[in-house]
């Protein structure tokens, strides 16, 4: 049966196409494959388990919950736009949710599963920004506010965000080749998958003299990125 990959979806009612393209997907999946791995951004926001209904994503939980009863293993990490997805959300919909990073697995081959946005070391305020906001104290704080004050705050970190990429170049926004050699050597690996830069791409290059690669998801709402296995094979479509 055949794996799948897909990363960066950044759901939103204000984009009911792509929930519609996610859809569809999901339905044509079943029976089709075995393993579905959501490599972060599912949502475009996500402020806690108990807001997905204010962020009118109830269609995309059944969507999800309905292809697991159907038969599918879906497996999910968290994007730095949904890194606060949680058991409750996971209960819900029967996905299995995995630390960032994860090493599976295929065939005899260990490949290791990231979103991507650690990667890019290059981006400081990124990075400062997210140390931040996976510290426990922070996710306590903000998952104690009142539903629409974390709506609130979502919307205005996401501007700021959106803001703060206006002035920056690609270069800093895409991943360090070097910081990606450094994790790979870390995990054992010589095949990566990432999502979070939205520019799909399968890079080949050396890793201490033997060949590797880092398949790039690109994102969902634009180009319906997938990435298949089959056989011992990778094709990147979309």
């Amino acid at each position: 049966m055949t794996i799948a990959f897909i990363a960066d979806l950044h759901l939103d009612p204000v984009r009911p196409e792509s929930t519609q393209w996610f859809k569809e997907f999901m339905n044509n999946s079943t029976g089709l494959l075995s393993r579905l791995y959501i490599l972060g951004d599912l949502f475009e926001v996500w402020i806690g388990d108990d807001g997905g209904d204010a962020l009118g994503q109830g269609e995309v939980e059944n969507i999800i919950k309905s292809t697991v009863n159907a038969g599918l293993d879906i497996f999910f990490i968290h994007g730095n736009r949904d890194f606060l997805v949680g058991n409750d959300f996971a209960n819900r919909t029967g996905c299995k949710i995995l630390p960032d990073p994860t090493l599976i697995t295929l065939g005899s081959e260990p490949v290791l599963l990231t979103h991507g946005d650690t990667l890019c070391t290059d981006d400081i305020e990124h990075q400062t920004a997210r140390q931040e906001m996976m510290t426990s104290k922070w996710k306590i704080a903000f998952l104690n506010k009142p539903v629409n004050e974390r709506m609130d705050t979502a919307r205005s970190m996401r501007t700021k965000s959106e803001v703060a990429k206006k002035t920056k170049s690609m270069e800093i926004m895409d991943v360090n080749q070097q910081h990606v050699e450094k994790v790979m050597r870390e995990h054992g690996v010589l095949t990566i998958i990432h999502g979070h830069t939205h520019k799909p791409a399968v890079h080949e290059f050396d890793l201490d003299n033997v060949p590797a690669k880092r398949y790039v998801l690109g994102d969902w709402y634009t180009q319906k990125s997938v990435l298949y296995y089959d056989h011992g094979r990778f094709a990147l479509r979309g």
